[in-house]
């Protein structure tokens, strides 16, 4: 698998599609073979550190289980729909479905979720805040666009569930194997199972802009000098007693976008966007094999399926981020840092010839101790 095989006008969808209106793509995998079959996906949902849950509406009542989940779960008469979080941190094969999107950013990139649903099953109608990629594996499935919505959109009465209360069919599409169907933010869309089926759902991250703001008002507060105050030496006289005056206003307005335009770092933003939303750190002794490995000449290195890698230019080098940590590191690492995260891998030459440099051994085992990489 790999990106060239997504038969995709890449520019044309920046400039007309993303983020804007839904784009169906046929045969976007030339015979494209599910890289996991559904009872395998099953086996996931068993499992005590998978996110997994089930969803099924019976009497017109949607319902939601959460994992792990027992054979019997999968044993139901009425239609019903398996999901299972963060696939591509478990199976190769489905960590390589990111690669069909990687002209986007990869900090962009969350993760990709596997559905498998019965004849008939659902999770209902529903919007994300966030873009997605949905891959059609086996079977067929039947989606249907709506209506724009947002925070104001009336849902159901349900806990868990964001399922919207009304939806307006714009137009609908069924996708066989190897189909894609991308869904900017906001828009409704509703998928049934036409017999059994499985879904690869390629999600993006979408950071609330108050937790941006809160992150960078955070940094900022770190690197302001608390002995900064507030000044008036050209103050005019109060004419009324107790009155804040709009140019007492102004004067403290212009001091603090004067404070927070100073020059900071940023290092705060890759630090948030690479966080994890499950652990990935290895166990101490497995740090420490790895780390004998790697100083004996490992083979190759590999990005692990479940990392959080970013970089950014600095004046004085480049900031690498993994799992939300950051390493100022020397601009000498980028080449090696650039082929790891294009190709997932260094080996050979290109890792023999890293290893022998003291910048980039550094940064290989900065990526180890942040369960960025593992060792062969």
């Amino acid at each position: 698998m790999s990106a060239g095989e997504l038969k995709f006008d890449r520019e044309l969808f920046l400039a007309e599609y993303w983020q804007r209106k839904p784009l169906l793509i046929r045969n976007a995998i030339t015979g494209f073979q599910t890289p996991l079959p559904a009872d395998e996906l099953a086996g996931l949902a068993l499992e005590d550190a998978i996110e997994s849950r089930i969803i099924e509406c019976r009497d017109d009542e949607w319902r939601l289980c959460h994992g792990p989940f027992e054979p019997e779960d999968f044993e139901r008469d009425h239609p019903w729909t398996l999901l299972v979080q963060a696939v591509d941190h478990y199976i190769p094969a489905v960590a390589e479905l990111r690669q069909l999107v990687s002209f986007l950013p990869q900090w962009r990139v969350d993760d990709v979720m596997v559905s498998y649903a019965a004849d008939g099953g659902s999770v209902g109608p529903h919007y994300d805040n966030y873009d997605v990629f949905l891959l059609q594996g086996e079977g067929v499935r039947r989606w249907q666009l709506g209506q724009r919505c947002d925070a104001n959109s009336p849902l159901i009465a349900h806990d868990e569930l964001r399922i919207l209360q009304q939806f307006e069919c714009r137009e609908e599409h069924v996708l066989g194997p190897g189909d894609i169907l991308y869904v900017p933010p906001g828009l409704a869309h509703w998928g049934v199972a036409q017999g059994e089926c499985t879904t690869f759902s390629i999600g993006f991250r979408a950071p609330r802009i108050n937790d941006l703001v809160s992150r960078w008002a955070d940094r900022v507060l770190e690197q302001l000098d608390p002995e900064l105050f507030y000044t008036d030496s050209a103050i005019e006289a109060a004419p009324r007693a107790g009155e804040i005056r709009p140019q007492d206003l102004a004067r403290v307005r212009a001091q603090l976008r004067a404070a927070l335009e100073r020059e900071s770092s940023d290092d705060w933003f890759g630090a948030m966007v690479t966080e994890p939303r499950y652990s990935c750190e290895p166990l101490p002794a497995e740090l420490d094999e790895a780390r004998a490995l790697l100083a004996g000449g490992a083979s190759r290195v590999l990005l692990s399926t479940a990392a959080r890698v970013a970089w950014q230019d600095t004046p004085e080098g480049i900031l690498v981020f993994c799992n939300g940590e950051g390493l100022a590191c020397a601009a000498s690492v980028k080449p090696s840092l650039i082929t790891l995260c294009e190709q997932w891998r260094l080996e050979g030459d290109e890792l023999s010839e890293g290893l022998a440099r003291e910048d980039t051994a550094s940064m290989l085992d900065y990526l180890l101790e942040n369960g960025g990489i593992h060792v062969e």
